[in-house]
This record gives C-alpha cells, structure tokens and sequence, in this order.
C-alpha cells in the first residue's frame, strides 16, 4: 500500500502489518509549531490507533528552549504534567526517504487538550467555514536563509560570522540553483515523496535567501504540509551539513523572511470569490472577507506574529507591512487581493512570517475572513501606489511588540467568540513569557549602544 493511500484507522494498521515494521514514527506541533515526536513501538501504536497515544502535556506547556511557562493554568508544576492522548490521524502517513522501514504520522490532542492545540484550531476553524457552507484552499509560501554551517558551528560562533550558502543578492538566480543544483534537486525530490510538492522554489533578495511555495491544497492539509516543510526542509539542509533558519529576521543587514498564505473559498463547489460582473471580479464574499481580515489583524497579530523576533521584520520598505492595509496585486500592503480566472483569484495575507505556526496563522487569516463574510464587514478603501505612505495616518496600525499583541489579543472579544477563551487566555500568557525571557537578557545592539559612550 502506498502511504498516502492510507485514509483510514483501518488502512493505518493494514499498512504497518502488511511492512512488518517495529516502530512507527509519530509527531504533534506545539504552540509555536515546533514538531514534536517520537518512535513508537508496533503494539503501542496499533492499540492507539483505536484509544489513542499518550503524550506529555509538557508539550503544550513549554517554549522552544523547553523552558515551562509559570504563567499558565492549563499545565505546569502544579498539574505534575500527565500525559494527554493524542490522535493519530492516518491520512498524514509518509514515507521519509532517508529513514527506511520507517513511516510517520502526524498526530493533534484530543479532549481536553484539544482546546488548546494548534491543530484543533484550526480545524475548528475549518468547521466553521463548513456551516457557513464554504470549503477553503490554501497554499504557504516560506522564504528561509541556508548557512554553511551545523548546530555545533552556530553556537561556538555565537551566531556571529555566519558564512551563507551564496553571496550577495541574487533574486531568482538560475546561476545560483543550477552550481547549487545537488540541494535544490534533493529538497525538491523529498517535498515530491513526501507529498508537499513544491510549484516554485528560488532564490531570493539576500545572501543564502531562498523562497519555497507549497501547492494549494484545502487549508488543513496545508497547514499540515507547511510544518512538514520547515521540519523537513531545516532536515534536508542539516543532513548536507547545511542549516536552514525560519527566523522572521536573523540579521538587521537583510530583510526578513515572510511565510504569506493564500487563500480561497469555494462554496457548492464553485469558485466564491470570483464575480466577472464587479470589479476586479471581487465577489461581495471575497470583499467582506478582506473587510474581516483587516478588521481583526491588529488583535489577531500574535497568532501571526508569535515570536519577538517577529517584530524586528515589520519595518517600512523591508517588503513587510506595518498596518492592516490592503490592496489590488500590491505587495506593499498586508493583504493583497490577487485578481485572476475563477480557479486563481484569491487573497494573500502578507503580515505573517516565516517564523508563525502554520496551524495558528491559517486559522487567524481564515476565522478573520469568514467572520468577515458574516458580519458583512466592509474594508477601507484599497491602497494605490506604496503602503507604506500611509504609516504617518496612523491606519489601522498594528501592534508593534509581541507583548503589544498578546495584550490587544487577550482583550480581543473577537479572538475569544472565534477560538475560546481557554486558547486565548493560555496563547496569550505564553506571549507574554516569551518577551518576559526576552526581557531578562542584554542584547549586541544595547552593549554596542551604551557600554562605552552612555
């Protein structure tokens, strides 16, 4: 049987039996979209395929040093940190090319657990969309820096000096991937076999910058793709003796590294944003959709914008927007309304980066739109010329620090009608833990800044 044939419990334990295999490999996301995994024995996960697997709640309970937030209600010390079941969800199984006799699955929290797991969200979300009778598509785009260097060579460097894959600035280089072939070639081959296929990878503006965009798909197999594709694609580098980063911006020298989403409805299984009678071919949906997205991005951003890192790319002329503005097929604003045939047209939402969950930054640019279309909300005007010009009105700025965004999203009834308070209120002070760790310690900039001349 071939993995992504499996679309049933049935068809899980029937390929497992039918490969003799010992172990099976098994993964969930925590909150900022780190895969989280481990083998399991052949009778451990074949019993939970039907009762499901336990898993460590730690997992939703920690940040991406393993530190615990003391700020949470959910889990910590005073819970004792149970294990929490997860499901096993069968129609993710793969094959990874260079782990033979392996197949790996990936796995979303149920009940109670499932009120805060990213995965949950958004497929909660997707419900949502189901009994207002759209299906939604989806396809992530990630620009991502490749390093000559390993997770030993970074670290004794202090992450200083780091020698990129390629010089200079070279967008869409074909002299770039074709002397680079070996890796473009083998990332390309394991996106193929592991079922995210790529429809573009090049090169982009910045030393060693490349941009993958995974094709369309309904938004949670999307979703599911784009976080096989950071894992795997950082995988593909570090086994080359490579590394790849995600970081929304490593270095104040170059731009940062977007993660857009795009993003259609189809409702009775016909295109609902495409209308040839209005203009642009903006459907009344497509426009109240864009009308909710630019409503609620300002409370939302910490879903989008999830790490203080996130911040430092959201600066004017760096192909970042800094408000929720909106435009026709204009990449200076934070949504970019992409006319086209009733198969193509769709909405790019810009603000999110390369560093979001996938899970949480598709649930917020979708639950905004389809609230959206339900309150019949009505954007502003669309921006011509550069978005940027609009910084000193003050337009529906957005938050402009991550605790900014924990603080507008924790008081944000929006956020709480569209993804519970439990989520809220336990994402929200895991934002806050993250800028308080960021808090505690002196950067490059202040010592370079105050340490002689202050």
């Amino acid at each position: 049987m071939n993995p992504r044939e499996v679309k049933s419990v049935a068809d899980a334990r029937a390929i497992v039996e039918e490969r003799g295999l010992s172990h099976i490999k098994v993964g969930v996301t925590d909150l900022d979209g780190v895969l989280r995994g481990k083998y399991v024995a052949r009778e451990k996960f074949l019993s939970g395929l039907d009762s499901g697997l336990g898993f460590c709640d730690v997992v939703l309970g920690w940040d991406v040093d393993d530190q615990t937030y003391d700020n949470v209600k959910f889990t910590g010390w005073h819970t004792g940190f149970p294990d929490k079941a997860i499901r096993v969800i069968p129609e993710s199984c793969r094959e990874i090319p260079f782990e033979p006799e392996t197949l790996f699955f990936l796995c979303e929290f149920s009940e109670p657990a499932d009120e805060i797991c990213p995965r949950g969200i958004l497929r909660r979300t997707l419900a949502k969309a189901d009994t207002m009778g759209f299906s939604a598509y989806a396809s992530l785009e990630y620009e991502f820096f490749v390093f000559e260097e390993t997770p030993h060579s970074v670290r004794e460097k202090g992450y200083k000096n780091l020698r990129p894959l390629t010089p200079g600035s070279f967008g869409y280089s074909v002299l770039r991937s074709s002397t680079g072939f070996e890796f473009y070639q083998e990332l390309l081959q394991l996106c193929q076999t592991m079922d995210m296929p790529l429809e573009g990878l090049h090169t982009e503006t910045g030393p060693g910058v490349l941009e993958g965009c995974i094709t369309v798909d309904n938004a949670l197999n999307a979703a599911d793709k784009a976080v096989l594709f950071k894992t795997f694609a950082k995988v593909c580098a570090q086994r080359r003796g490579l590394m790849a980063t995600f970081m929304a911006k490593w270095s104040h020298q170059q731009p940062g590294q977007s993660g857009h989403i795009h993003l259609s409805l189809k409702k009775d299984n016909a295109p609902a944003f495409y209308d040839a009678e209005k203009p642009h071919a903006i459907s009344d949906t497509m426009r109240h959709f864009i009308g909710g997205q630019q409503a609620l991005m300002p409370e939302l951003m910490a879903m989008v914008g999830s790490t203080v890192n996130s911040y430092s790319r959201l600066v004017p002329g760096l192909w970042a927007p800094t408000n929720a503005t909106w435009a026709i097929d204009n990449r200076t604003s934070a949504i970019r309304a992409i006319p086209g045939s009733p198969k193509s047209q769709r909405v790019e939402y810009r603000v999110a980066a390369a560093d979001a969950n996938p899970y949480l930054a598709l649930s917020a640019a979708l639950a905004s739109g389809l609230w959206g279309i339900e309150n019949a909300i009505e954007p502003d005007e669309p921006i011509t010329g550069n978005a940027y010009a609009v910084e000193a009105a003050e337009i529906r700025k957005l938050p402009a620090s991550l605790w900014d965004a924990a603080q507008r999203y924790k008081a944000s009834e929006a956020a709480r009608t569209l993804f519970g308070d439990g989520f809220v209120e336990h994402y929200a002070a895991s934002r806050e833990w993250e800028e308080r760790m960021f808090r505690k310690h002196v950067t490059d900039w202040e010592l370079a800044r105050y340490f002689e001349i202050i």
